[in-house]
């Protein structure tokens, strides 16, 4: 463990690197964008998420049940702080509340250059349930009003990202070309 921790240490010290982490809630596009910027770039996508159940053994929504969502945070952190250790370049998509724990969203911003991917809630909404997930809905007749204040109470902590891209309205290509233009600074910036 401590071999891990003083990796992080110098490959936080040592700046961004070639890191570019995609934040905001589910249904924003960072999946997506993800997987097409790391397809462009040739770096490799890696989803917080899945690391996070590879480790675990289980699936999220089976750990938070089982565990606790203590317990899926600890793990999310340990997850990130092995990318960070073991990856440059790479492009890392993190679940929504990644920005509910302080200290692993400041290891985040600290180790990678940020992106918020953004949207209106209603598009947040209808994106999710066009993928085929309908929990947001199940049994909750106020979702949209959840979703609105999920998002307004993550707002600052998602605006704390270097960059912001709003997706609302906009086909894939557009997003992924406003993407490109956005990270170019970031992707340049150790190539110089």
């Amino acid at each position: 463990m401590r071999d891990i921790e003083a990796r992080v240490a110098r490959s936080a010290g040592a700046g961004r690197g070639r890191r570019i982490a995609l934040v905001g809630l589910r249904g924003a596009g960072k999946s997506t964008l993800g997987r097409l910027l790391a397809q462009h770039l040739g770096w490799p996508l890696i989803e917080l998420d899945r690391r996070v159940e590879e480790d675990y053994g289980a699936s999220i929504p089976d750990l938070i049940e089982m565990a606790g969502t203590a317990t899926f945070r600890r793990h999310e952190r340990a997850a990130l702080e092995r990318v960070i250790a073991e990856h440059d370049p790479a492009i890392i998509t993190t679940a929504g509340g990644i920005v509910s724990n302080p200290e692993t969203y400041a290891l985040l911003l600290r180790a990678t250059h940020t992106v918020w991917i953004k949207a209106r809630p209603d598009e947040h909404m209808s994106r999710v349930m066009a993928q085929g997930d309908f929990r947001p809905m199940a049994q909750n007749r106020a979702a949209m009003a959840d979703l609105v204040a999920i998002l307004d109470a993550r707002r600052a902590d998602y605006a704390r990202a270097e960059g912001e891209l709003d997706t609302s309205g906009e086909a894939v290509e557009a997003s992924f070309s406003k993407l490109l233009r956005l990270v170019a600074p970031f992707i340049e910036e150790r190539q110089s």
